[in-house]
């Protein structure tokens, strides 16, 4: 082999960590990967992993003295935790990992987006990942009304940012610093490192795989899912964002491309009854992400989570993975939402459902109305008007800020 020469898994290395993935492949890929969560258990989903982070810290500090599952023991605290870590992991493998300090204005913005997300995710009973990108394929009526709600959330917060900008630029001016970043030719030590990460990954999984089996498995796809969401870029608040911001579709593109993967896989789950226990096993599975939030709890909820993702700059799993990154603005946004969680569902949650009446916060399953056609039919159109509307504005810039 010639010096010129490259070894073959050197490059198929560089292949993966050379350059970023194109979003749709992240997209398809991440519907993969929640398709076989649900084969396995259930679908993917953030806000309940992170408020139970945060019910342990509460607990540790004796704030609360509730009884809680430990992180350790919760599959979705454990995949919080895992999208993180595989979010180093591919950082750290493309020399991408560097901590990165933002002006201070920004820092804020980043923990009261987090606010506001927890408080969106707890009244609307989800977050971008369960209420949007699971719950949509999980053909709830709920998902679709927070998913509205997040749009119109999105669309005024990005009038004020935009407004912002251009009338109080200093309110998020100001110095920045990156610390730990790998110059041109060096930062060998980080794919080291990434290395590490990763076989600590896999000695974890094995530590579960007689006990639970399950959490071994949410282990292993949880880490898969940070490095691909790092390496595409993946994004929720970008595909609602970026076609009214700058006109670009490729975020749209590919959330497009995960949920219709995701609706397939679904679909058939929930048809055919895989994994389910006899007959009450059978609708339960079938109300599986189908959350009893229709419609004023998903709307408003969606609406405030909207908001908050707009503001922080990065939706569920775009906050999980940029922590992996170093990005420090979204570590306040994952403090943020790991400690008003737990709040917003102890104090203001029981509140909102006070108010609400019964016919405001129920379970909406789509296929009960419209059969398992008319439902699947209805997601793929709206789905394909959607990617019509961001190729269209791509073209012509109709609606784009910028």
């Amino acid at each position: 082999m010639s010096s010129e020469e490259k070894h073959p898994l050197l490059e198929l290395f560089n292949t993966f960590f050379g350059k970023h993935w194109p979003v749709w492949v992240g997209g398809i890929v991440l519907g993969l990967l929640n398709i076989l969560l649900f084969a396995i258990k259930s679908p993917w989903g953030a806000s309940g992993g992170l408020t139970n982070v945060g019910d342990n810290l509460y607990s540790v500090t004796g704030i609360f003295g509730e009884a809680v599952v430990p992180v350790s023991q919760n599959n979705y605290g454990m995949l919080v935790v895992l999208i993180v870590l595989g979010s180093f992991a591919g950082a750290l493998f493309s020399k991408e990992f560097a901590l990165r300090v933002p002006p201070r204005g920004e820092m804020i913005k980043g923990f009261l987006g987090g606010a506001l997300m927890a408080v969106g995710a707890t009244v609307g009973i989800g977050c971008s990942i369960g209420s949007f990108f699971s719950g949509v394929p999980a053909l709830s009526g709920g998902a679709l009304i927070f998913t509205a709600g997040m749009f119109i959330g999105v669309i005024l917060a990005l009038k004020y940012l935009i407004w912002e900008m251009e009338n109080k630029p200093g309110w998020s001016s100001g110095k920045s610093y990156t610390y730990l970043a790998a110059g041109p030719g060096k930062g060998q030590w980080q794919i080291y490192v990434g290395m590490v990460v990763v076989l600590g990954v896999i000695v974890l999984s094995y530590a579960y795989a007689k006990s639970n089996p399950v959490m071994t498995w949410f282990i292993l796809i949880a880490g898969l899912m940070g490095l691909i969401s790092q390496r595409s870029r993946f994004c929720i608040v970008k595909s609602f964002r970026d076609p009214f911001m700058s006109g670009e579709s490729q975020g749209s593109v590919g959330v497009i491309a995960g949920l219709l993967v995701s609706l397939i896989g679904f679909t058939v789950i929930k048809y055919f009854g895989i994994g389910a226990m006899g007959e009450a096993g059978l609708r339960a599975r079938e109300l599986t992400w189908v959350f009893p939030h229709f419609w004023a709890k998903a709307g408003i909820g969606g609406f405030v989570f909207g908001v908050g993702m707009t503001v922080a700059g990065g939706c569920a799993v775009g906050t999980l993975w940029r922590v992996g990154e170093g990005q420090i603005k979204l570590w306040f946004s994952a403090l943020a939402m790991v400690l008003f969680m737990p709040l917003s569902s102890k104090f203001l949650v029981p509140l909102v459902d006070g108010v609400l009446p019964q016919s405001a916060k129920f379970r909406h399953y789509l296929p009960d109305y419209l059969g398992y056609d008319g439902a699947f039919l209805l997601i793929v159109v709206l789905l394909g008007l959607w990617y019509w509307f961001v190729k269209w504005n791509e073209r012509t810039g109709k609606f784009s800020a910028f």
